[in-house]
């Protein structure tokens, strides 16, 4: 039985709230539940939860992804999707420019609008959007030079994206505009 304040049970608990008895500890539960995620989400979320995001594909080939244009013609998020996808990280109000909703296995793989496949990248940190970029773009090259599997790049950028990126660009860190950090060589 769900229990709240002085071990009186949940009903017996709503009763007190409502009657205004714990109104202080009603904001002291909710600031308990929500100051944690703040916390964690002050840099951004910059690895996706495997839970709420594990990926998803549409049936593609690489002759299909490998077309100039072919991420423009099936990219679909809609606004409404995208606030989804910020709330179910717990990221009610986020500062504009701040994040964009990313694709996990991003679109040029063969990624899906799903939100399966969605989540909120921040710009911010070490690890954030623009250094996943390059690592989508490098995957996506080498898949279509041949040198990489539609399938194990897909694997490669859901189960890690960032030890794939210290993978194929063979560096603890990411890389600068200058050394390359975009993934086309």
């Amino acid at each position: 039985m769900w229990q709240l304040h002085h071990n009186l049970p949940l009903s017996e608990a709503a009763k007190a709230i409502h009657d205004g008895r714990m109104k202080l500890s009603l904001w002291a539960v909710l600031l308990g539940l929500f100051i944690p995620l703040f916390g964690a989400f002050a840099n951004g979320p910059f690895v996706p939860n495997p839970k709420l995001t594990p990926g998803d594909v549409l049936e593609v080939t690489k002759k299909d992804i490998c077309v100039v244009g072919y991420s423009k013609k099936v990219r679909n998020v809609p606004a409404a999707v995208r606030r989804k996808v910020f709330m179910r990280y717990g990221i009610i109000h986020p500062a504009k420019g701040a994040y964009e909703v990313d694709h996990l296995i991003s679109l040029e793989l063969g990624g899906s609008n799903s939100i399966r496949n969605l989540f909120p990248q921040s710009y911010k940190g070490t690890w954030n959007a623009r250094v996943k970029d390059g690592l989508e773009n490098r995957l996506h090259m080498l898949v279509c030079k041949n040198k990489l599997s539609l399938a194990e790049a897909q694997h490669e950028i859901a189960s890690d994206w960032i030890g794939a990126y210290k993978i194929y660009f063979k560096t603890a860190k990411p890389l600068t505009k200058k050394k390359g950090a975009h993934g086309r060589k």
